[in-house]
This record gives C-alpha cells, sequence and structure tokens, in this order.
C-alpha cells in the first residue's frame, strides 16, 4: 500500500500550512530525503522531506491551498500502486485566497513589483473643482510590442512617462515625439494657479514628469504575515507593556571591539556591536534571571537557561533565530552562531528548533539609524530589548564636556511578570557589561 504524507507541524505555533509550490510532479520517482514541495508556515517557508523511496503517485493539496496539521499532501509508492486515504481525512483544496496567493507568488517570481487587481475595485474619489481629471489612457495588453521611435522613447523616459500609455500618431500607431509632448500638456491635472509664483501650467509640467510611488495592487496575506498581525496584536493588548531605557557609554566597546577585530582579522574573526550585546544579554539573565521567564496564567516559569533571540528581517516580515544557551557560550562563539543563523533566516532555511524556544530576544535597528524604539515583546518572553543606534553627542565627565559615544537601550517589559525594579536591575546589569566590554571575554 502507498504511504501517504501529511503536514507535519514545522512550527510550535503553526495550525496550518500554505502549500506554497510543488517541486515534484506526479509519476517522478523520489527517494528518501528528495524535497517534494515549498510550505509557508507562521515562521517561514521551508521545504517538505520526503521519507519514503518510490513514485510520486498524487498530489492531493494543490499549490495554494491552506492545509491543516496532518491532512494528506501526497501519495508515495510503486508505479501503479493503489492509494487511499485515510478515513476521516479528506483531501484539501485550494481555497479562493489560496489561488490568489498563489497567483501572486507566481508572478512575484518574475517580477519584482507585481501588479495585481483586487476582485472588486473602490469607486474613484471624486475630483477637486481645481482640477481636471482626465480619462485614464488605453494601455497596451501584455505581450504585445509598443512601437515608440528612438527619440520619443528617449523624451518619455526623460520625463517619467509610461509609454504603453502614449496613443501613437505615426505609421502603424507608431509613437513619435509629438505624440510624448502632447500626452505630457494633456497631463492628469491642468489648470489652477499655484503658490510661489508658479502657474498652472507649470506645476502640471512638474507633476507630470513624475511616475507614481509604485504600482498600486492588493497582495494576498501571507500565512507568515497573517500570525504576525495576530501575535503582535494579542501582545500589545493582553500584555501590560511598559518600558525603560537607558543611555550606555559606547566607546570602551567600540574600541575593544575594534582592537579584538584588527588582532584576528587573519583569523577571519569579525565581531558586531550585536555580538557583544547577545553576549552581554545572556550575562545579565545570568544576574538578573527573574527577567528571564514567561507567564504561564496559573504560574510564572522561570528558565534555567538563557536561549537568547534575535530580530531579523525577510521579504515578508521578521523571524527570530535563538542562540541556544547563550551564557555557556563565548562571544566568538556567539558570533560565528549568529552569522550563521542570519544567513539561513535570510534564506528561509531554519529549522523548526532553530527559531522557536526563546527565552528573552533583542530587536536591534541601530544598524539602520534609528537612536531608540520600543518594541512588542514576544511572547511567551517577558522582556524584549531594543538597541538604537550608536550616537556621537557632547556629554559631561568630571564636570567638562567632552565628545562621547552613546548607545541606548530600551527594554519592554511584561507587567505580570517583571516588576520596574527587576527591569532596572536587569538594565543596569546590562549597562555595566557594556561599559566593561573586557566581562565579556571571561
Amino acid at each position: 500500500m502507498a504511504q501517504i504524507i501529511e503536514m507535519p507541524k514545522l512550527s510550535d505555533t503553526m495550525t496550518v500550512g500554505t502549500l506554497v509550490k510543488w517541486l515534484k510532479n506526479e509519476g517522478d520517482a523520489v527517494k528518501n530525503g528528495t524535497m517534494l514541495a515549498e510550505v509557508e508556515t507562521d515562521k517561514a517557508t521551508m521545504e517538505l522531506e520526503c521519507f519514503f523511496d518510490g513514485t510520486l503517485l498524487k498530489i492531493l493539496a494543490p499549490a495554494g491551498s491552506q492545509v491543516e496539521i496532518g491532512a494528506p499532501l501526497c501519495a508515495i509508492g510503486k508505479p501503479g500502486e493503489k492509494w487511499e486515504l485515510p478515513a476521516g481525512k479528506p483531501a484539501p483544496k485550494a481555497d479562493v485566497a489560496g489561488s490568489a496567493k498563489s497567483t501572486a507568488q507566481t508572478v512575484d517570481e518574475k517580477s519584482p513589483a507585481p501588479s495585481i487587481a483586487p476582485a472588486k475595485e473602490s469607486p474613484a474619489p471624486a475630483p477637486s473643482s481645481s482640477a481636471t481629471v482626465a480619462p485614464l489612457p488605453s494601455v497596451a495588453s501584455e505581450g504585445q510590442r509598443i512601437r515608440i521611435s528612438p527619440l520619443a522613447k528617449k523624451l518619455a523616459a526623460e520625463k517619467g512617462m509610461d509609454p504603453a500609455s502614449i496613443t501613437g500618431s505615426g505609421p502603424g500607431g507608431r509613437i513619435v515625439r509629438a505624440d510624448v509632448l502632447a500626452a505630457e500638456k494633456s497631463g492628469p491635472v491642468k489648470g489652477g494657479t499655484g503658490g510661489g509664483g508658479k502657474s498652472g501650467a507649470g506645476l502640471a509640467s512638474t507633476l507630470s514628469s513624475k511616475g507614481p510611488i509604485q504600482d498600486e495592487r492588493a497582495v494576498p496575506v501571507s500565512t507568515m504575515r497573517g500570525v504576525i498581525a495576530k501575535r503582535l496584536l494579542e501582545s500589545k493588548t493582553q500584555i501590560p507593556h511598559f518600558y525603560l531605557d537607558v543611555e550606555v557609554d559606547a566607546a570602551p566597546l567600540l574600541d575593544l571591539r575594534l582592537q579584538l577585530n584588527s588582532a584576528l582579522e587573519k583569523e577571519g574573526v569579525k565581531l558586531s556591536v550585536n555580538d557583544f550585546i547577545l553576549k552581554a544579554s545572556a550575562e545579565a539573565l545570568r544576574r538578573v534571571p527573574a527577567v528571564n521567564a514567561s507567564w504561564e496564567q496559573t504560574q510564572i516559569r522561570y528558565f534555567g537557561a538563557a536561549h537568547v533571540s534575535f530580530a531579523v528581517a525577510i521579504d515578508d516580515g521578521l523571524i527570530t533565530p535563538v542562540v541556544r544557551d547563550s551564557h555557556l557560550k563565548s562571544i566568538f562563539a556567539i558570533s560565528a552562531e549568529a552569522k550563521t543563523l542570519g544567513k539561513l533566516a535570510k534564506e528561509k532555511k531554519l529549522k523548526p528548533d532553530q527559531f522557536t524556544g526563546g527565552t528573552f530576544c533583542v530587536s536591534n535597528l541601530g544598524m539602520m539609524g534609528i537612536d531608540r524604539f520600543s518594541a512588542i515583546i514576544n511572547p511567551p518572553n517577558a522582556a524584549i530589548l531594543a538597541v538604537g543606534t550608536t550616537v556621537k553627542k557632547p556629554v559631561v565627565e568630571e564636570d567638562r564636556i567632552v565628545i562621547g559615544q552613546r548607545l541606548t537601550l530600551t527594554l519592554s517589559c511584561d507587567h505580570r511578570v517583571v516588576d520596574g525594579a527587576v527591569g532596572a536591575q536587569f538594565l543596569a546589569a546590562l549597562r555595566e557589561l557594556l561599559e566593561k566590554p573586557a566581562l565579556l571575554l571571561i
């Protein structure tokens, strides 16, 4: 009897998975270890592995369908072998949202900015009395070659105009220079008077020379983005957040980092500021273990190990890879592991045990130039640390104003678990470790 492969549970919070696409077709030979399909969970897009040798007899879940855990996906067996579904487990069907999602992903593979028309368009807002809105020009159908002279094409590009929206008057409908100029004059906004001494015609010319911000489109919400939205809403509405921030003298950390990277350059070692923060967070959790906890309704769980996760931005949201037992690892080990996990995260190749089970989270937007921010707690964690950028600013040292390097850290706490005094103790320990970074090398 053929083997039925079912939807596995690929993350701790997963209830359904979206079958993004099949990597094998019916009739293809497969073996143990063959990747059959791509499945999007609430955490990442992962590959579905085959554990049998044989032939892909039947695909039971079409691409784009959302499949519950335990539902049948496909049948594997010998060519011509009979197969049957387990009792009470009908084959999943693609729903409308799933089909739309599949279409969106197919288009996305070909174009970075697809234009997907919604099923129903909302009526356009009425134009203001001070502007005349011209009717939308006809657009060339998909795949149709636009006939345009080289000079007209260059002129349209300079003016930011789409040749497909211009009506040609040349032989065979060819677009010539005069057509581009005429289209510019009959732009979407005419008349009226502009401020600052600029005429309405001048304003219309300025506006018509610029294209839209982006192609207007409606993209179905992915499984990951939907779960992120749900979890963040639950976190913000159900967890009583409070925030503490502290300013850290980052000069000693930056000096030590520079020395270590210079000394160990030949060994390929390159420590980041975030590596120091991950290590310091793990050590601060050792010193103030009350922060390394989780609310469990009728009890508070205090963890015996610091599994520090860090936020990584990916195409459709973010994911938090976990450096397990961070309190037992050197800063060099943490750095190497964080780089590996970050790379896997961006490639969407993390395994479930690499992004689940974190007990504390670090979110760093400093590398993007953000001075300070407050992060939303990632349940079931009781706290999350938001890291800003290092800012050069005047500071007072021994009654003298000097140039300092300052780093702002903001701790978001679950008040059901962490009180203000405990959060303050944690930040004090963290600041001491970062201002005396040699302690992180012990």
